[in-house]
């Protein structure tokens, strides 16, 4: 298999806190790749660390043959981005913002389609500020595949969307994975895990615990739910009984 993005013995530490520990990850080309884990697992700062937005203390990233430090230009031609704490100015309108990330690009998608395509359209000419949680969730990811991307890292991808916009989101994840993209995300939520993922990884204070498919992570668990599953590789049930 063509791996697109890969990762060894990754480790960052934050004074005492090893926040990521000898981490390996692999994802073929065209995959759906999910991270799965509890706030502070190590989730976010493994995408950061493999983008290069963050620099490890050990091990490399590697991402469609290239290294985001050495060759960060070429790559994020390539490359999308939407980060959960993502920062825009937000005195702008929506059509604005899209246009600025555009210019940055040399073969960028039409954001008007884009939009179009997640429910925003008629939020073309409003202020960035004046959109909703789920409204402005929905335009980090488009911004993200402005690019055109062939890989795209999406940390929590439908937090703060309602039910109808989580499924058209989905939806529209699965036609780009039909279209050949590589997506590498993060996500509190079984469901969509469920719905989307060729393969997950559960990290627990920074160490993979799991690796495989959704039905592996069921039947490696004493339980017939993901959700389930994924307390037990996690202990966090435990973890909560013992406060």
């Amino acid at each position: 298999m063509e791996f697109t993005i890969k990762a060894e013995k990754l480790t960052k530490s934050y004074g005492s806190l090893k926040a990521l520990d000898q981490f390996d990850l692999s994802v073929g080309r065209g995959e759906i790749f999910g991270l799965l884990g509890s706030n502070g697992a190590g989730k976010s700062t493994a995408l950061e660390c493999i983008l290069g937005t963050r620099k490890p203390d050990f091990g490399t990233s590697v991402i469609l043959g290239m290294n985001p430090c050495k060759d960060r230009k070429k790559l994020f031609e390539r490359v999308g981005v939407q980060f959960q704490e993502t920062s825009y100015q937000d005195k702008i309108r929506v059509s604005e913002l899209c246009e600025v990330t555009a210019s940055l690009y040399r073969k960028p998608r039409d954001p008007k389609l884009l939009l179009h395509q997640f429910g925003l359209s008629d939020k073309f000419k409003v202020m960035v500020n004046d959109l909703s949680g789920g409204q402005k969730q929905r335009l980090f990811i488009v911004l993200a595949l402005i690019p055109d991307p062939e890989v795209i890292f999406l940390d929590e991808l439908t937090t703060g969307l309602d039910v109808r916009a989580r499924r058209d989101v989905w939806n529209r994840i699965l036609k780009l994975k039909e279209d050949g993209l590589t997506v590498l995300l993060t996500s509190h939520f079984m469901d969509e895990v469920e719905m989307l993922c060729d393969k997950i990884m559960i990290l627990k204070n920074g160490k993979t615990v799991f690796e495989g498919t959704v039905k592996e992570a069921i039947l490696n668990s004493p339980y017939d739910q993901l959700e389930d599953a994924y307390f037990y590789f996690t202990e966090e049930e435990k973890e909560n009984e013992s406060i």
